[in-house]
């Protein structure tokens, strides 16, 4: 009975990984399997300590030093490069999003033309992509901003219909 009960949470809990790894981004998926390099490694110099193998340890963990740094560096750029650390962003807002925010979000001056709300849209999308480093909420803002700055300036001249 034991078993079948621990069989049982063992399925639930490989269905429920399964699950979230379904829904996990890029670099969640990385991260993770660098923490499970970064474990094994440890795992495997402990085992080598344990059986009295201590040089081979300490040659293993020295092989782990710059990726233990590079990872560091990379969760902390203020401490880093010695500069001060940016603000957090703003808290996230519910309902529709103002021309004038849109404008501030995108770096533009009000009344800029269709192709310069698209370029600052590549352009910022590039950095701001969780693809590419960076956030679901400022990709999610930068895309709300182009699309009610298009929809202002697409709904001047002509509407759909007519």
């Amino acid at each position: 009975m034991l078993w079948l009960v621990l069989g049982g949470l063992t399925l639930f809990l490989f269905l429920g990984g399964l699950r979230a790894f379904e829904h996990a981004s890029v670099t969640t998926i990385k991260s993770l399997f660098t923490w499970i390099a970064a474990l094994a490694g440890i795992s495997l110099a402990l085992l080598l300590v344990l059986t009295g193998r201590e040089g081979i340890a300490l040659g293993a963990l020295t092989l782990f030093g710059p990726l233990i740094w590079q990872r560091w560096k990379a969760s902390h750029p203020a401490a880093a490069s010695g500069t001060q650390r940016q603000a957090p962003p703003p808290p996230r807002r519910q309902g529709n999003m103002s021309a004038e925010e849109a404008y501030e979000v995108l770096g533009l001056h009000p009344g800029a033309t269709e192709a310069e709300i698209r370029a600052a849209h590549h352009r910022l999308m590039r950095t701001a992509h969780p693809d590419s480093g960076g956030s679901d909420w400022l990709a999610t803002r930068v895309n709300l901003a182009r699309d009610v700055l298009i929809g202002r300036a697409g709904s001047g001249g002509r509407r759909s219909g007519q």
